[in-house]
């Protein structure tokens, strides 16, 4: 007879030398914290903005020397775990020793010879395990899970030698998620040098034109929790949504939008969307992304600048021309900063951009089309083989 599938699961997890475990048992939650990170010797900290979802590598960081007020230490070989908004799936493993934000937690395994230090960053990256993170995190705006409900997190653990057999089929996997991250990073910065190029390029030879005078430009609606009563709910993009000459749409919000605020707000293929502002840099604020309708009567938030470009551009070319401003720091001059640096609709109007013929905007835009199809493609590999990753390792452990 055959045994049934929950039969054979069960048997499974009877293996010999496997052990049902629970997250607690098995992985150190790390406390230590540094008063002075300068004079102990630290010099880069990291906040959750420098984690990217899927990644296992610390790619970005601060310098502790600009100033920080984290003080929560970590060091090289520990895992960092986002706890807030746990769904963005942010997991490295530190190369460094330095000081996080307390949104970070830092684990360790308790005792190597029962889990491998070098498998717990994958166990963190389980589908299942961010599940469990996201189930239990509290608070609407800013959920947060914790040490606690983690803790209790239950799942299978194989033998020693089981765990190595694992872990090197997984550090394949990675090997090749970073080359594939690689090579995508280093044809971000060939793109960021054409459209530099091309930028300075136009300015030189092309009629010089205010954004205003070749394109429609429009701050978005306001969020308010009046507008989120469910009456006449429409997807809106917002910062979030903005990432590097692309519209990041895994996590599209709603909110409530009159059939005339529709008319006025709805983005239409071809239209830009821009940061007005940002809190960290003001050389990050006019980031620009194309709508290319992926989302059906889709609006924007007043933290984005949607500008509808005029016969005289072509939509991928303003594109370009918009990122080319930012990169020369066109937006950062025009921009004001208090606690934020605002752009602001009146100072872009202002803002003056080269407008060539579109004979040359077309020869332009067939290059640049193709470094983002291709930077495209890479991260989609490297997205799909986090994603392969996230998967395998719960198979392993059942």
């Amino acid at each position: 007879m055959v045994p049934s599938p929950g039969k054979r699961k069960m048997a499974e997890k009877l293996k010999k030398g496997w052990t049902r475990v629970t997250f607690g048992d098995v992985v150190r939650l790390c406390r230590e914290r540094s008063a002075n990170p300068p004079d102990d010797g630290f010099e880069r900290y990291v906040g959750l903005e420098h984690l990217g979802p899927g990644d296992l590598k610390i790619r970005h960081w601060g310098e502790i020397a600009d100033g920080t007020t984290f003080t929560n230490v970590f060091r090289a070989g520990q895992v960092l775990f986002g706890k807030r908004r746990a769904y963005q799936r942010k997991v490295a493993v530190a190369d460094f020793d330095g000081v996080c934000s307390g949104d970070i937690y830092v684990f360790e395994s308790r005792n190597p010879e029962v889990l491998l230090p070098e498998l717990l960053p994958f166990i963190c990256q389980t589908d299942h395990f961010f599940e469990h993170a996201v189930g239990t995190s509290a608070g609407s705006l800013s959920p947060r899970t914790n040490w606690e409900s983690l803790a209790s997190y239950k799942f299978t653990l194989p033998p020693e030698e089981e765990q190595r057999r694992i872990l090197d089929v997984l550090s394949e996997m990675t090997g090749l998620f970073n080359c594939y991250h690689d090579n995508g990073s280093l044809l971000n910065d060939l793109m960021r040098r054409f459209i530099l190029d091309e930028y300075e390029r136009a300015c030189n030879k092309a009629p010089m034109h205010k954004i205003s005078d070749v394109g429609d430009i429009k701050m978005g609606r306001q969020k308010a929790p009046k507008y989120s009563r469910g009456i006449n709910p429409r997807p809106f993009l917002r910062v979030a949504n903005v990432g590097e000459l692309e519209l990041l749409l895994d996590e599209i919000e709603q909110m409530d939008f009159t059939e005339d605020e529709l008319t006025r707000f709805r983005l239409l293929f071809g239209d830009i969307v821009l940061t007005e502002g940002d809190l960290i840099s003001e050389f990050n604020v006019g980031r620009p992304a194309l709508f290319r309708g992926e989302i059906k009567d889709c609006c924007f938030q007043n933290t984005l600048i949607r500008f509808r470009p005029s016969e005289l551009v072509n939509p991928e070319y303003a594109l370009l021309l918009l990122e080319g401003a930012r990169l020369s720091h066109v937006f950062a001059r025009a921009a004001k900063t208090t606690t934020v640096t605002h752009l602001g609709l009146g100072r872009l109007a202002e803002v003056r951009i080269p407008i060539p013929t579109m004979e040359d905007q077309i020869t332009a835009v067939g290059t640049f089309i193709a470094l983002l199809n291709t930077r495209a493609a890479f991260r989609e590999r490297a997205r799909g083989i986090a994603a392969l990753r996230s998967k395998l390792l719960p198979e392993a452990l059942t």
